[in-house]
C-alpha cells in the first residue's frame, strides 16, 4: 500500500516495510481464523406483531368492519327513518314557482339627447362596481313599495300571514325568541319581509346583465312580479333623470338672471373707464398709442436700413476710385451715361488694336486713339465720383430721417408709459366682463338642454330589458330528490360515524400492560442481535394483551462488552465524532484514508459521517472509487459523480444524493468506467470548497490516496487514518508523523478498521 503524498517524508522505506509486514500478517490471520457461517432461526410471533401494530397507532380495519356488520341495525334503522321523513316533508311543503327577467346595463344614452360636449366621444362602459350598484337599486325599498302596490301583494295571505291566521307552533317559537312575532310588526313590514324572502337579484359574472328572480306559490304571480320589477326599475331611472333635468333647469334659470345683470354692469364699467382714459382701440384690437408707436418703429427701422445701404455703396465706389480698380458697382453700371461711355471705350480699344497691327506706336493715329481712350477713362471716373457723392447725400438724408423718427418714437414711449396704468385697469375690467359673458353663454346652453330633456316623455335609462319572465310549471322549491338524498346519506354517514367512533374508543381504551423481560442473546459473528419478549397474560378476560414497549437510548458500554471488537470500534468512532463536533469550524474538512484492506476505509468514513449527521449537515465525498459501498447505501445508485461534474454532464444538485439509513448526503466519484484522471483536475478542489461553504462537515473518502493530489486532501483538513489491524505501533506512529509533515492540521489513528458488521449501529436495549 502506497500513499502518494508521503514522498516528502524522510523514512519512506521504513514505513513501506512496516506496511507490507502488517499486510502479510493480516492475511495469514484472516485465513486461520475464518469463522463458520451461523444460522439464525426466527420464531413467528403473530400476537406480538399484532400488539405492536395496535400500539404504533395503526387502525385495525378488520375490527372496524366487524363492528359495522355487528351493529348494522343501528345504521339501517335511522337511515330508513330519515328517508321516510324527508319524503313526507318535501311532499307536505307548499311548492314555489320561480320566474326570472334579465336587464342589460349598457349605460348608453341617445346620442341626440346628450350635451354638445359629449356627442363627439363615446362614453366608457360601466365597471363591476356600477353594475353592483344597479343591483342594489333593484333591491331598493322604494321600488319594492311600488311593486307591492301595483300587484296588490298586501292582500295575499302568502305575503301577509296574519290574513290566514298564525299557527300555534309559530306563536310558541316567537315567544321563546326563535322567530319574530307577526303581530308585533306593521303590515308593511310583514309584506316587505315576505317580498324580500322570495326576491333574488344578482349580476351575472363577467357581464353587465342583472338577473331578477321571484318565487311564489302562484306561477302567474311570480312571472308578473318579475316583469314588474324590471319595468319599475327602468321607470325609476327615467323619473330620476327627469327630476334631475327639472331641478337643473330651475337652478339655471335663477342663475341666468343674475348673470345678465352682472354682465351688463361689467361691460358698462369697462366702456366708461375707456372713455375717461382716452384708451380708444384701433385696428387689430390695440390702442391708438400702441398702434402709432408700432408704425413709427417700423419707419425707423426702414430709415436705418436705407442709411446703412447708401453709406455702404458710396464707400465701395470711393474705394474703387482710390485704388484705380475698374468700377463694377451696380449703381455705376446701371447708369445710362456710364453705359454709353463704356461702349465708346470698347470701340476705341478695338480701333487701337486694329491700327496697332499695321502702325507703330509713334504714329499720329495711334497717339490720337490713345488720347481719346484716356479722355473716356477720365469721364468714367468723374461720373463714378458723382454717383458716389449722390449716394453719400442720400445717406445723410436717411440719417436725418432716422434722427427725426427716433425723436418721435421717444415721445410716443413717454406717452405710452403714462397710460400703462390705466391700460392695466381697463384690461382687468374687460376680463371680468368677458368671464361673466362666457359664463352666461354656458348657462344659457345648459338651460336650453335641460329644458329640452325635461319635456321629453321617455328619458334615456342605463339599462334595457333583454329577457322577460314567463310562467313556469316546474316547482323551484323544494328540490325533492336532492333533499331526500342529502338527508338519507347524512343520516347513514352520521350513524356509521357513531359506530366507528365507539369502536375506535374501545380499541384505544387502557389495557393491562405487558412486561418485557430481555432474554439473553449470544453475540454471533455476522448475525444481528435478537431479543424475544415475554408477554404476561392480560388482566381483562377475553381481551388480547397489548404490549407497551419503551424504547430507551443506547446503553453505555459495560466493561464486560470490551471483548466485543465491533462494540469497541463503534464506541471509538462515536468518541471521534464527538471530538470533531466539539472542534467546530476547525473540523469542517476531514480526510479518511488508511492502509486497511477491503472496504474498511469506506465503512469507517460512513460510520463516522452518520454519527456526525445526527446534529449537523454532513456530506461524504468518494475519492477512492474502489468499493461499491457508496452506491449501495445511496438512494440513487445510478446517480452521476465528480467525474460527470468535471465534464459538465451533471450539476451539483444531480451529483449529491442521500443515505438510505440517515440524514447523510453522498457524492460519488463517478459512474462505473469513468476516467480517474478527472479527479486530479483543479476543478475538484473548487467543488470541495463549494461543499465546505454549504455543509458543516465534509468527509473525503480517500482510500489509499495513491493517485490523488496532496493539496486536495491536506489543505485545511484533519486526517483520520484507518490502519491495518496487524500494523505495528512504531509504524502507526511513523505514519502519523509523516501525515502531519505533509500538511494535515491533526491526525487521528483508529485502533482497528470498521468491519461490515460494525457499520450498522448496535441494537437499542428495550426496557420494560
Amino acid at each position: 500500500m502506497r500513499l502518494a503524498f508521503w514522498r516528502a517524508g524522510k523514512d519512506k522505506a521504513v514505513v513501506e516495510r512496516a506496511v507490507s509486514k502488517s499486510k502479510a500478517e493480516a492475511a495469514l490471520k484472516a485465513e486461520s481464523t475464518k469463522p463458520e457461517p451461523t444460522k439464525v432461526e426466527a420464531k413467528p410471533a403473530p400476537v406480538v406483531a399484532k400488539q405492536a401494530a395496535v400500539e404504533s397507532g395503526d387502525i385495525d380495519l378488520h375490527a372496524l368492519g366487524a363492528a359495522l356488520a355487528r351493529k348494522r341495525g343501528w345504521i339501517i334503522v335511522p337511515t330508513v327513518l330519515a328517508l321516510v321523513a324527508s319524503i313526507a316533508a318535501v311532499n307536505l311543503v307548499t311548492p314555489r314557482y320561480k320566474s326570472e327577467s334579465r336587464i342589460l346595463i349598457d349605460g348608453r344614452e341617445n346620442v341626440f339627447l346628450r350635451p354638445n360636449s359629449d356627442r363627439a366621444e363615446e362614453r366608457q362602459a360601466l365597471d363591476a362596481e356600477a353594475v353592483t350598484s344597479q343591483v342594489q337599486l333593484v333591491l331598493s325599498r322604494d321600488l319594492a313599495r311600488e311593486i307591492i302596490k301595483k300587484n296588490k301583494l298586501a292582500e295575499r295571505p302568502e305575503f301577509d300571514p296574519v290574513l290566514q291566521g298564525i299557527s300555534p307552533l309559530k306563536s310558541l317559537a316567537a315567544l321563546v325568541g326563535i322567530g319574530r312575532d307577526p303581530f308585533s310588526m306593521t303590515p308593511e313590514e310583514r309584506v316587505l319581509d315576505a317580498y324580500y324572502e322570495r326576491l333574488q337579484a344578482y349580476a351575472v359574472d363577467k357581464s353587465r346583465v342583472i338577473v331578477v328572480e321571484f318565487q311564489s306559490a302562484d306561477p302567474d304571480l311570480a312571472a308578473r312580479v318579475a316583469n314588474s320589477i324590471a319595468e319599475g326599475y327602468l321607470v325609476l331611472q327615467q323619473s330620476a333623470r327627469q327630476d334631475q333635468a327639472k331641478n337643473a333647469s330651475q337652478w339655471l334659470s335663477g342663475e341666468i338672471d343674475n348673470l345678465r345683470k352682472k354682465v351688463s354692469e361689467a361691460e358698462a364699467k369697462a366702456e366708461d373707464f375707456r372713455s375717461k382714459s382716452s384708451l380708444f382701440v384701433g385696428t387689430n384690437n390695440t390702442t391708438l398709442s400702441n398702434q402709432q408707436m408700432g408704425e413709427v418703429n417700423t419707419q425707423l427701422n426702414n430709415a436705418r436700413a436705407l442709411k446703412a445701404d447708401t453709406e455702404a455703396k458710396a464707400r465701395l465706389i470711393r474705394e474703387m476710385l482710390q485704388s484705380g480698380k475698374p468700377i463694377e458697382a451696380s449703381e455705376v453700371l446701371n447708369s445710362e451715361l456710364m453705359r454709353r461711355l463704356s461702349e465708346q471705350r470698347v470701340t476705341l480699344r478695338a480701333q487701337l488694336a486694329e491700327q496697332s497691327s499695321t502702325l507703330l506706336g509713334n504714329h499720329p493715329r495711334i497717339k490720337e486713339l490713345k488720347a481719346q481712350l484716356g479722355d473716356l477713362e477720365t469721364q468714367i471716373r468723374d461720373e463714378a465720383s458723382k454717383i458716389s457723392r449722390s449716394l453719400e447725400n442720400d445717406a445723410r438724408i436717411a440719417s436725418g430721417r432716422v434722427d427725426s423718427l427716433t425723436a418721435s418714437l421717444e415721445q410716443l414711449k413717454k406717452q405710452a408709459t403714462s397710460t400703462n396704468g390705466q391700460d392695466v385697469q381697463l384690461r382687468a375690467l374687460e376680463r371680468e366682463a368677458k368671464a361673466q359673458r362666457d359664463l352666461l353663454e354656458t348657462y344659457l346652453a345648459k338651460y336650453r338642454e335641460a329644458n329640452t330633456r325635461e319635456t321629453i316623455d321617455t328619458a334615456p335609462t342605463d339599462g334595457r330589458i333583454i329577457s322577460r319572465a314567463i310562467v313556469s310549471n316546474t316547482p323551484a322549491y323544494p328540490k325533492k330528490l336532492p333533499i331526500v338524498l342529502i338527508a338519507t346519506i347524512a343520516t347513514l354517514l352520521l350513524s356509521s360515524g357513531v359506530v366507528v367512533t365507539g369502536e375506535l374508543l374501545r380499541q384505544t381504551a387502557p389495557r393491562a400492560a405487558a412486561v418485557f423481560t430481555p432474554a439473553p442473546a449470544a453475540v454471533q459473528t455476522q448475525a444481528a442481535v435478537r431479543q424475544e419478549p415475554v408477554v404476561q397474560p392480560a388482566v381483562e378476560p377475553f381481551v388480547e394483551p397489548v404490549v407497551e414497549p419503551v424504547i430507551a437510548e443506547r446503553a453505555p458500554l459495560q466493561p464486560e462488552m470490551t471483548a466485543d471488537a465491533g462494540v469497541a470500534e463503534f464506541a471509538e468512532i462515536e468518541q471521534l465524532a464527538d471530538s470533531l463536533r466539539a472542534a467546530g469550524p476547525g473540523a469542517k474538512k476531514v480526510t479518511v484514508l488508511g492502509t486497511a484492506p477491503g472496504e474498511a476505509v469506506t465503512l469507517s468514513a460512513l460510520t463516522l459521517a452518520r454519527h456526525l449527521a445526527r446534529e449537523a449537515r454532513v456530506v461524504v465525498v468518494d475519492l477512492a472509487a474502489s468499493s461499491p459501498t457508496i452506491a449501495a447505501v445511496s438512494v440513487d445508485a445510478s446517480s452521476p459523480g465528480l467525474a460527470e461534474l468535471m465534464q459538465g454532464e451533471a450539476s451539483f444538485a444531480q451529483v449529491i444524493t442521500r443515505d438510505k439509513l440517515s440524514r447523510l448526503h453522498l457524492v460519488k466519484a463517478g459512474r462505473p468506467g469513468f476516467d480517474r484522471s478527472l479527479l486530479q483536475s483543479p476543478r475538484v478542489g473548487l467543488a470541495i470548497d463549494a461543499l465546505l461553504r454549504a455543509y458543516d462537515h465534509v468527509l473525503l473518502d480517500a482510500g489509499g490516496a495513491s493517485d490523488l493530489p496532496a493539496e486536495l486532501l491536506t489543505t485545511n483538513a484533519r486526517a483520520v487514518v484507518v490502519p491495518d489491524a496487524s500494523m505495528a505501533p512504531d509504524a502507526r506512529t511513523q505514519m502519523c508523523e509523516q501525515l502531519k509533515a505533509v500538511g494535515f492540521s491533526e491526525v487521528t489513528m483508529l485502533s482497528r478498521p470498521v468491519q461490515a458488521s460494525d457499520a450498522v449501529e448496535p441494537p437499542r436495549v428495550v426496557a420494560a
